[in-house]
């Protein structure tokens, strides 16, 4: 780990809805367009002071609905400014017409999702429904685990999204309530250090570059569509590679590791969780619980869903006697999104693959506790596994 100055950053307790904002405010875009819903507002309530204030001179735009929210930034954002917004749950589902316009038109737009059910029925808790149903709109989508990870992946996606080749819209989860609404310390980097971190944005193509005008959103037919969408396929697998040379320029400020995924107390370990996003703290814990009695169990944390690192994901899990995976939200009428890719990640192995358990948990902001995940990982050291999925914490 690398040493970082005292004078290069300051600890405050925040939180993590405002250490969202905080990453927004250093970023100071041209243009924040957003719409108010539980559990994001204080993302865009404390920007908003920001700009009362004249702390930053974005064009905040107050807008009739998400939809609405999401347009304004393709706009602002196609006419060749940073442009930012966030959202949650049903906010999200309405924007959902534009975010294949965002990442069709190539726009490096970062939107801030604070996960949250969606309905019906109506529930403003956490779970990743929302952001799980728009997995293939074709944005790189990024899951944190606290605050501390959403301040600074909310500035790496800036630069993600706006990196040679790439050119894509950068989504960053947190966990409703959870995350958005507890309170914990954060590092926050001096404002000089980031801003030379995010450089100036020079766009490739403008609306307002009359002198080499460009057209934007035309209707496109079977004669070129194909290799369009081929095109956003490359550009999202060179973010792979890109994700993390912009990490190893990040960690500099930081002294942090920034990959695909977290590895912990994984190297002798018979039986691994592989989880995302607030539910690793409580993961962790269980581990190191169940290692002082001698229990041989790791954990993978997976930060980086789209593009998923499948190739990486399964060298860290191909000695891995059995794996249990812990979805936040269902995919109906098949298994959950998350242990699908661990799945597909395994297929290929050469040798017999780990044997995979699907659990389901936390759907609508349920609780997970120590003794649940203590008892997933005695099923998984007894062997107790079948081909259904299995719910924690559900009522019979």
């Amino acid at each position: 780990m690398n040493k970082i100055k005292q004078n290069n950053f300051k600890i405050v307790a925040i939180t993590g809805a405002e250490a969202s904002a905080q990453a927004m405010r250093q970023i100071n875009p041209e243009v924040i367009a957003a719409y108010p819903i539980t559990p994001q507002t204080p993302i865009i309530m404390k920007y908003a002071q920001f700009v009362a204030d004249g702390v930053v001179d974005t064009e905040l735009v107050p807008v009739e609905s998400e939809h609405s929210a999401q347009s304004v930034v393709v706009g602002a954002s196609a006419a060749g400014v940073r442009a930012m917004t966030a959202t949650s749950s049903a906010g999200l589902a309405l924007m959902g017409e534009i975010l294949g316009v965002a990442s069709g038109l190539r726009l490096p737009i970062v939107m801030n999702v604070v996960n949250r059910a969606i309905s019906a029925p109506i529930n403003i808790h956490c779970d990743h429904s929302d952001s799980m149903g728009t997995r293939d709109h074709g944005w790189i989508q990024i899951y944190c685990e606290s605050a501390q990870e959403a301040y600074e992946y909310t500035l790496i996606a800036v630069r993600l999204a706006e990196s040679k080749g790439v050119s894509l819209p950068v989504m960053i989860m947190q966990d409703g309530f959870i995350t958005s609404h507890g309170v914990e310390n954060v590092k926050l980097y001096s404002d000089s250090i980031v801003k030379k971190f995010l450089g100036k944005y020079h766009p490739k193509h403008s609306l307002l570059d009359t002198e080499h005008p460009v057209t934007v959103g035309p209707l496109v037919l079977p004669d070129y569509l194909f290799e369009i969408k081929r095109q956003q396929q490359e550009a999202i697998a060179i973010a792979k590679k890109n994700f993390l040379l912009i990490g190893k320029e990040f960690s500099k400020i930081s002294g942090q590791v920034y990959n695909y995924f977290e590895k912990y107390r994984m190297n002798d370990a018979q039986a691994v969780i592989v989880t995302m996003s607030s539910t690793v703290g409580t993961v962790k814990q269980t581990v190191d619980n169940l290692r002082k009695q001698g229990k041989k169990v790791g954990l993978l944390k997976i930060k980086m869903f789209r593009p998923f690192p499948y190739m990486e994901v399964a060298r860290v899990l191909k000695n891995i006697k059995i794996i249990g995976v812990l979805d936040r939200s269902f995919s109906f009428g098949a298994y959950p999104p998350l242990v699908s890719e661990i799945r597909n990640a395994l297929f290929n192995l050469p040798n017999k693959q780990p044997i995979v358990q699907s659990y389901v948990f936390g759907i609508g902001g349920r609780d997970i506790k120590i003794e649940q995940i203590s008892k997933v990982f005695q099923d998984l050291l007894a062997k107790k596994y079948n081909q259904k999925i299995k719910y924690i914490g559900l009522r019979n």
